[in-house]
């Protein structure tokens, strides 16, 4: 007998920060949104999603340290990747590179080093 088949591969991701406040400030501006603060035993600022999509955060957690050299996350970059990557640079994060277009439609990728030390893409399907 097999398992059911995901819906989908992520189910909840958690960007780790060793400054809230400075994080959640940096994602905030950089994505130009407003985070969900919540309590979970940890500080955590809870991206927007709707169901059935997955979720993510911003988390303070003395389990997790901020990394360059980990797993990467891609977050919608929303209008564009560049225009993203530009507020990436006004909020203090430095970007990696210009942005890539990929093949098959897929769309655009750039990566960035947000205000904690983490190494995060970015996505979008158009990029002008």
């Amino acid at each position: 007998m097999s398992a059911a088949q995901p819906k989908r591969a992520i189910a909840w991701f958690e960007i780790p920060a060793s400054n809230f406040e400075r994080a959640v400030r940096f994602y905030e501006s950089a994505l130009d949104t407003t985070l969900r603060r919540e309590d979970f035993g940890v500080p955590m600022a809870i991206f927007n999603y709707d169901e059935p999509s997955a979720g993510g955060s911003i988390v303070q957690s003395p389990t997790l340290e901020p990394s360059a050299t980990g797993s990467v996350i891609y977050l919608n970059a929303q209008p564009t990747v560049n225009a993203t990557l530009e507020r990436v640079k006004r909020a203090g994060g430095k970007v990696e590179g210009p942005a890539v277009q990929l093949p098959n439609d897929i769309g655009w990728i750039g990566f960035f080093i947000d205000s904690e030390g983490n190494r995060i893409g970015l996505h979008s399907k158009t990029n002008g």
